[in-house]
């Protein structure tokens, strides 16, 4: 028979394991497994039995993802090998100096903007138009998503502070969680996600600049915990502005990614959009024409006109002095537009698998292109 003490050992070092989804630390090493408890069970029924409690302490009362952390305590407890033990999970939640001194630990770990300092492995890319109603947000929200399918860790930021979108366009009616100034980015769809539109208020009239507009960005980056993603995305507003500046500054390592539409009208603005990079120490990954066609009954009709996005490639390759390849051609879909209002991303199925039809594949490729170098 195992003998408690060191069962409850054991189940300690198993719970080393379970991560908490929102901090992307082990329970353990966040302080919130307070004791465990392992005691024989009635020897009439099973000798070889143990009732093992776990006293766990979560960060807020009311967590919404308790569940998901419970459920892999209880699982981490009745898998053990050694015995047969029946997992007792009691939650409470954290003290106030405890969780004071815990997202003491976590900003001191950073400091700064976690993302410009030297080594981090998380790709960045700026999605970015010259101009509003291309579909840019919808783009960043279906590769954002494509990337969570594919396994990435993602993190998506709505930098579109006039304009955000991307709360809507993932299903978002929550706010970040508070951790005593720290905020916890919700997770939707696999990606974690900040935005200016999920505070109180935010359907009201902003009228930033400057300074202003550019601290929104700071806090962004430094007030939220987004552990260490594979991947960040940033919804930037249309156009060369303030924003646009704001990212080159604080995100040097950023990759420019350009979406355009087919017509003149919007690929001549779009390259102004990706000349931002003769200016700021930002690369032009490359363009996404978005809306190159129609296809009705096995014709492709091309409403917007075409040529826009290799038209743009070709003027920042030459502007550039470097090349910047025309990724992908999206085709004007509406159910991207239906899907997407209705709080899922289109590449996805209900379940959050990536499609495997012709937008799933469109944006596997474009995923894929990015990540490739």
């Amino acid at each position: 028979m195992s003998d408690a003490r060191q069962i409850e050992a054991e189940i300690y070092e198993r719970l080393s394991k379970v991560i908490d989804p929102e901090l992307g630390r082990s329970v353990t090493d966040l302080g919130m497994i307070a004791a465990i408890e392992a005691t024989p069970a009635d020897a009439n029924v099973d000798t070889d039995a143990y009732d093992v409690t776990v006293h766990v302490e979560l960060t807020v009362p009311g967590c919404p993802l308790s569940e998901t952390i419970t459920n892999q305590i209880n699982g981490a407890v009745s898998s053990y090998p050694g015995a047969r033990l029946l997992p007792h999970i009691e939650v409470g939640s954290m003290s106030r100096d405890k969780l004071a001194d815990l997202v003491a630990d976590l900003k001191a770990e950073r400091k700064q903007n976690p993302f410009s300092k030297p080594g981090v492995k998380t790709r960045i890319f700026a999605i970015t138009s010259g101009k509003g109603g291309v579909g840019k947000s919808s783009v960043t929200a279906n590769l954002a998503a494509t990337f969570a399918a594919l396994g990435y860790d993602t993190a998506a930021i709505d930098a579109d502070i006039y304009g955000f979108s991307l709360p809507r366009l993932f299903g978002v009616h929550t706010q970040p969680t508070n951790l005593n100034g720290m905020l916890m980015p919700v997770t939707a769809w696999g990606v974690k996600l900040i935005s200016i539109g999920m505070f109180a208020g935010a359907d009201r009239a902003i009228l930033w600049r400057g300074p202003r507009l550019q601290r929104s960005l700071e806090q962004f980056l430094s007030d939220v915990w987004w552990g260490e993603p594979d991947v960040l995305l940033l919804d930037l507003a249309p156009g060369t502005g303030d924003m646009a500046i704001s990212v080159a500054q604080a995100l040097p390592n950023a990759e420019l990614v350009v979406i355009t539409t087919p017509q003149p009208s919007a690929s001549d603005i779009a390259v102004r959009s990706g000349l931002v990079a003769l200016q700021v120490p930002m690369k032009v990954r490359g363009v996404v024409e978005n809306m190159s066609y129609y296809e009705h009954k096995g014709e492709k009709l091309e409403i917007f006109g075409a040529g826009g996005g290799q038209r743009v490639a070709e003027q920042l390759t030459a502007a550039l002095g470097y090349d910047v390849p025309l990724m992908a051609l999206l085709p004007l879909e509406p159910e991207v537009r239906e899907t997407g209002e209705a709080g899922r991303p289109a590449v996805l199925t209900s379940e959050g698998a990536l499609r495997t039809d012709g937008i799933g594949q469109t944006f596997r490729g474009l995923a894929e292109h990015l990540m490739a170098l």
